[in-house]
């Protein structure tokens, strides 16, 4: 299984977070599906932490967002940040965290975070008018993909990506 970093950035370049050694388990030309489970995190301030629960990572080349599926238990609550598409070099996989990010939990409850954030930061940052647009698209495409339950909100696709991963990962030790 490949291994690799996730870092994630500001509009203005700073480093925001970095996960350590997640696991790769698909890529395809327009996504890639990441295992973190009890990984090191690393905030831009120093503080270093690790994750709580598995969670099936989805980053995607042509959406303004990613979603992360915790795992607890038999629910999947789901985090999903307005970001930028992801590239990936030689430190890891990159993108722009727009601040704005939504929570998905079990019973079916959507909830908006970090608006005041994101409005500040429009403004502190700098985002331009193209940007906000894209960001807006983007909020209303990642609401469909839920109400439609499109993957990963079907539930059964993060589900998949995780036994996939225990398989392999037991296969290995």
């Amino acid at each position: 299984m490949d291994r690799m970093n996730i870092l994630s950035y500001k509009h203005d370049g700073e480093l925001h977070r970095v996960w350590k050694d997640v696991v790769k388990i698909h890529e395809s030309k327009d996504m890639i599906v990441l295992i973190n489970n009890e990984v090191e995190v690393i905030d831009g301030d120093g503080w270093k932490w690790k994750t709580r629960e598995p969670a099936v990572c989805y980053f995607f080349k042509d959406h303004w967002f990613n979603v992360i599926c915790m795992l607890r238990g038999q629910k999947i609550y789901y985090y999903c940040n307005l970001s930028s598409p992801y590239v990936v070099d030689d430190e890891g996989l990159k993108y722009i965290d727009y601040d704005l990010d939504i929570k998905l939990f079990p019973d079916g409850e959507v909830l908006e975070l970090d608006r005041d954030e994101y409005d500040f930061n429009i403004k502190n940052l700098h985002y331009s008018d193209k940007l906000i647009h894209i960001i807006d698209n983007n909020m209303q495409t990642l609401l469909s993909y839920i109400e439609e339950k499109k993957e990963p909100f079907d539930g059964e696709s993060v589900r998949n990506w995780y036994e996939k991963y225990l398989n392999e990962f037991k296969s290995q030790n």
